[in-house]
């Protein structure tokens, strides 16, 4: 039987079950129906079945894709950040070095004038030793020169 013939048939015996009074159900053979609807299946046209395999395949490889998206916009996500942090961290580490830098310029600036106005008050002090010493010279000359006359 072809399977129009074998719905007619299905048809055919839910129609003719006995009648429950006051609802809307009715009484039929239970196995013959079963028989029917398996002789249906067994009919179905190969297609059919090809596309129900088609269908489930594409569900699962659309649950396939599903997941990898996920996996790679999860990796992505976390290569940005990972790059973000090491940004986070290589301007911070330029920060620090200019601090650094800027602190040791400064340190280097005190230095140097420190050690200009320590050489200044040093020379100052020979200055002034000298220009005592030469006092000293220039009065013992006089007093040599007053000694000759």
């Amino acid at each position: 039987m072809n399977m129009i013939s074998l719905l007619d048939v299905l048809e055919d015996e839910l129609e003719n079950g006995i009648n429950i009074p006051f609802i809307a159900k009715a009484m039929v053979d239970r196995e013959r129906c079963l028989d029917i609807i398996k002789d249906i299946r067994l009919s179905l046209p190969e297609e059919i079945k090809q596309a129900e395999w088609v269908k489930k395949e594409q569900q699962r490889i659309l649950l396939e894709a599903q997941k990898e998206a996920e996996a790679i916009t999860k990796e992505a996500e976390q290569r940005i950040k990972a790059l973000v942090d090491e940004n986070e961290i290589t301007q911070s580490a330029y920060q620090q070095s200019r601090e650094i830098i800027e602190t040791a310029q400064n340190n280097a600036k005190e230095i140097r004038l420190g050690a200009r106005e320590y050489a200044d008050a040093l020379l100052e002090e020979v200055e002034l030793y000298l220009a005592d010493q030469l006092e000293i010279l220039r009065g013992n000359r006089q007093e040599l020169m007053n000694k000759k006359r």
